[in-house]
């Protein structure tokens, strides 16, 4: 299930849950220890999420090779399942049922519906300046310290977020860079969120005076995807303190330029603090209702109109 794409992969838990009415009483998740990655631990996660918020308490852990040194998403997951699980290597059958039954009665209630609202899975890009804090955001949001960025390429991260689905872009920084390398980066990210598209640009910030490079990286994001992108970008300001306090409330006053580049998005701007990340709902909401208000997604079909346009302007 794992190599499958978000919308097969309801369709597979709907035509599980038809086969096993009025639901499964376990679910047994097959792993093997030693190539078990965080990865793999975030979309269990969302798969599991699929069958209803109790799934954990349903679920019991086999271990299908060999387990010699602790492993930490194995951990997590031992966790999140309440340390049930069942080594194969004991080939011991009743033992095996024993552990079904307990996780089955442990519950001793209905299992757990199939939720008939899930929310849709995203797709953002995190654009912005070198230094702008692009993987600061992208760890806070996905709750994830351990993720690595590559300054001079497009990287992809996925997670459960409060309760969907979340793949995170980063676009490295397009200003200074040779137009070559631009157009092929620009090309990759929207690629990376096929096939939908890109559901919302999340323009990175620190809270403070917009710096030149900050001016030159907007000039090149505007050129690179037409101004068609101002009707996907929220802006994202990123802050490490409580986003509250009276230095921050009224941060964009008095300063024109950061207002003008508000009005251009719509107004939509979220100010995060990257510690303790109580904004992440509010960032989600915001995104959900421009999808929602948008009704269209930034496709590679929009940017490869928005290139030939630019080329049939510069040929004018």
């Amino acid at each position: 299930m794992f190599s499958l794409s978000e919308g097969e992969l309801r369709r597979e838990v709907k035509n599980c849950v038809t086969l096993c009415p009025p639901g499964p009483n376990v679910l047994l998740l097959l792993v093997k220890p030693s190539e078990f990655t965080e990865e793999n631990r975030q979309t269990l996660k969302f798969i599991l999420s699929l069958f209803g918020q109790d799934a954990f308490e349903y679920s019991m852990i086999i271990m299908t090779h060999p387990w010699e040194e602790m492993r930490v998403p194995v951990d997590e997951l031992l966790k999140d399942c309440g340390g049930r699980h069942y080594r194969m290597s004991e080939e011991n059958r009743g033992s095996l049922m024993e552990k079904i039954e307990e996780t089955a009665n442990k519950n001793n209630k209905t299992p757990p519906p199939v939720s008939e609202h899930i929310k849709p899975a995203l797709n953002l890009v995190l654009c912005g300046r070198r230094g702008a804090g692009k993987t600061s955001a992208a760890k806070a949001i996905l709750g994830q310290t351990e993720l690595v960025s590559n300054s001079s390429e497009c990287v992809k991260h996925q997670g459960e977020v409060c309760g969907r689905w979340v793949s995170l872009v980063e676009l490295p920084a397009l200003y200074g860079e040779p137009q070559e390398a631009v157009m092929e980066e620009s090309f990759r990210c929207i690629s990376l969120c096929d096939p939908e598209g890109v559901h919302a640009f999340i323009l990175v910030l620190p809270v403070g005076p917009l710096s030149d490079e900050d001016k030159g990286e907007l000039e090149a994001i505007q050129n690179t995807f037409s101004s068609a992108v101002n009707d996907f970008t929220m802006i994202l300001f990123t802050v490490e303190s409580d986003p509250t306090a009276p230095a921050f409330v009224n941060f964009l006053e008095d300063k024109k330029d950061l207002q003008e580049l508000c009005e251009s998005c719509r107004g939509r701007y979220v100010v995060l603090n990257i510690n303790d990340k109580k904004q992440i709902p509010e960032l989600l909401d915001g995104v959900e209702k421009m999808r929602v208000a948008e009704s269209r997604f930034f496709t590679k079909d929009m940017f490869t109109k928005a290139q030939m346009k630019k080329v049939v302007e510069q040929e004018s």
